[in-house]
């Protein structure tokens, strides 16, 4: 379906999708006299997983704050689904449908699994305080959310770790966390910074299967990595940035065999193939 959809794309910078979820035109984002991003026009299709690569310094992290909510730009707009972004509270956006991880877990360490995995659940009454003296307004609901919730640490292999600090948990362990209780607000969509990173190798190829499972269940993907093999192996499509512009987009081998991206990576040093480089840290640091 990916194929079909990307079929008539052209493979360059800010090519516009037949069915985009996310969009965003001209978003400028400043600190001093450096312009982190400075991003002409960005299309997200939908349903597809959507690598954004990058040298470090390149501003992906810095975009996906503005995207997300986190961050404002000085110049721009972003749309969501036809919804429009600007000046949008991260809460509101993870409501519209679009919810984040991040290259450090935000995992709530003294608080168990079960309880982190039920503050991603969108609407419980019992939140509210005069509801909250009043039991059955809420607990039909909270049964709903912990049966979700069991279900998703099923899923994610971390049931039997549910009443265990989350603290506890290994580097690994806590990216899965992060991602099931982002699913338990039922996303249209997932940003994911770095997934893999300080990941071990038995649970980077879970967290891979966990990442393909999400376009599977009708979710699109967007995510930061630096690892090539991870980005060639299972994304749809690829955005590069560079000095904080989109410089290439395209399927993986057509990107990583563009000159614009070898120079952004390599410099003069052409005689290296990028899709070996999954020893380079090429994280963010915007």
């Amino acid at each position: 379906m990916a194929d079909t959809a990307f079929a008539s794309v052209p493979h360059e910078a800010g090519s516009k999708k037949p069915d985009p979820i996310l969009i965003a035109d001209g978003v400028t984002r400043r600190f001093g006299g450096l312009t982190a991003v400075n991003v002409d026009h960005f299309e997200v299709q939908r349903n597809t997983i959507t690598a954004l690569i990058g040298p470090n310094g390149a501003g992906k992290s810095t975009f996906f704050n503005l995207l997300t909510g986190f961050d404002s730009a000085q110049e721009g707009e972003g749309q969501f689904n036809g919804r429009p972004l600007r000046g949008m509270a991260p809460a509101k956006v993870a409501r519209a449908g679009m919810v984040r991880t991040f290259q450090l877990t935000k995992a709530l360490s003294r608080m168990t699994v079960i309880e982190n995995m039920r503050l991603g659940a969108q609407e419980q009454p019992g939140e509210n305080l005069l509801r909250a003296f009043a039991p059955p307004l809420w607990k039909a609901r909270e049964r709903e959310i912990t049966e979700q919730a069991h279900d998703l640490l099923h899923r994610f292999k971390l049931y039997e770790k549910r009443d265990d600090y989350a603290g506890s948990l290994s580097g690994g362990q806590r990216k899965l966390l992060e991602m099931a209780r982002a699913l338990m607000s039922k996303p249209t969509m997932v940003m994911l910074d770095e997934p893999m990173a300080g990941v071990n190798p038995a649970l980077t190829e879970s967290l891979l299967d966990h990442i393909v499972e999400l376009k599977e269940d009708g979710m699109t993907v967007l995510f930061v990595e630096h690892d090539m093999h991870m980005v060639r192996r299972i994304s749809d499509w690829v955005v590069v940035m560079a000095e904080g512009k989109i410089i290439a987009e395209g399927p993986a081998g057509t990107v990583m065999s563009n000159p614009a991206v070898q120079d952004a990576y390599l410099g003069a040093h052409h005689d290296t193939d990028l899709s070996e480089l999954s020893e380079l840290s090429l994280e963010d640091d915007a």
